[in-house]
């Protein structure tokens, strides 16, 4: 009976802080890249926005919008339930807050008319970062408010590279991908703008990465594909 209470009470509080403070997140595709690869493992905060149905394991209903209510600040990279079916767990960069102007031109974003800078990186530069396989160029984007983060263009001229001004609707997000060009995002109707009600929390820090190089059944090579680098990094 001892060890069962034991158990019980671990359990609790796992899901007590995974629902309340932090959950784990993987990520599974390349649209956040070069700020997120696949592979990375990280925390992302529930405390940052409050708490919505989409906070609680399985998404359960037991309660609707949100309470202890943060708006995210433009630039955080937040999780969000998929409007579409408020189940699939998506990853992007909030860029656009409710009652801005967003567009796109030739691949330059601007928010209220003004146009995000973009500083192209030297070959040096990237060799810094550690990030191996870009494809296509690498910038840093600084946006109104002054947060600079990595992005990857494979050109100027691709389909999501222009982009009709939209107004973000009350309580409701613009978020995009860094990878520019391979992101399913606020740009593409399926995704749409994000409502707050949907967004699940801030990405703070990875706390685990690898390339997947090595066979989970290969474990003598484990260690050489862990990115021992990113492990501690916070998100920006």
């Amino acid at each position: 009976m001892e060890t069962l209470r034991t158990v019980v009470i671990a359990v609790l509080i796992a899901v007590g802080v995974r629902t309340f403070a932090y959950e784990p997140f993987n990520i599974p595709s390349g649209s956040m890249e070069p700020t997120l690869l696949v592979g990375d493992y990280l925390f992302v905060s529930k405390l940052s926005y409050g708490y919505s149905r989409h906070s609680l394991p399985f998404g359960l209903p037991l309660f609707k919008g949100r309470i202890f209510s943060s708006e995210p600040e433009r630039g955080d990279v937040a999780v969000f339930a998929y409007p579409k079916d408020d189940k699939t767990d998506y990853i992007k960069r909030i860029v656009g807050l409710p009652g801005d102007k967003v567009e796109v031109r030739g691949g330059i974003l601007y928010i209220n008319d003004v146009a995000a800078k973009r500083e192209l990186l030297s070959a040096s530069e990237i060799a810094d970062l550690r990030y191996y396989n870009p494809s296509g160029r690498l910038y840093y984007e600084t946006l109104p408010n002054g947060r600079r983060h990595l992005i990857q263009e494979l050109g100027d001229g691709y389909a999501l590279d222009d982009f009709k001004p939209v107004v973000v609707k009350p309580g409701h997000f613009f978020a995009m991908g860094d990878n520019r060009d391979n992101s399913q995002d606020s740009r593409v109707p399926g995704v749409g703008q994000v409502p707050m009600e949907n967004l699940v929390g801030r990405a703070d820090v990875l706390f685990f990465s690898h390339d997947g190089a090595s066979p989970w059944w290969q474990v003598w090579t484990w260690p050489s594909t862990i990115r021992f680098g990113r492990i501690g990094d916070g998100i920006e």
